[in-house]
């Protein structure tokens, strides 16, 4: 179960990473949103909408950004079918914290829901 999870994670970080939107929708189960507040606004965001936004801007990899902010800060196995695993990741300037609610169906691990919050680093 944890060898599966991580591998889900895995394939989420390196499509991050290379702005590879099929393998966040491996990562991710379809019906998954994403979600963030700015200032007092709750950003909600579907998968469709947030592939748009990574196919629209250049990625870590693309940059020339090393992977040195990432890392798996939390990994709770809550049941035979649910997870939360928090991630630090970055595509700078900003590094990103991330709350990633997964399930298990059909047989693998998907990202049901992100919860995120980032912060700009100085330049």
């Amino acid at each position: 179960m944890h060898d599966a999870i991580l591998a889900t994670i895995q394939t989420y970080l390196d499509g991050l990473y290379e702005g590879d939107t099929a393998k966040l929708a491996q990562a991710f189960h379809p019906a998954a949103h994403l979600f963030c507040t700015t200032g007092n606004t709750l950003v909600d965001v579907d998968q469709q909408q947030w592939y748009a936004l990574v196919n629209g801007r250049p990625s870590a990899k693309a940059n020339g950004q090393g992977r040195e902010h990432e890392a798996i800060l939390l990994l709770d196995i809550t049941g035979p079918n649910t997870a939360l695993v928090k991630v630090r990741c970055a595509i700078l300037p900003r590094v990103f914290t991330d709350y990633l609610s997964l399930v298990l169906l059909d047989g693998r691990w998907q990202i049901i829901s992100k919860t995120y919050h980032y912060e700009i680093l100085p330049a």
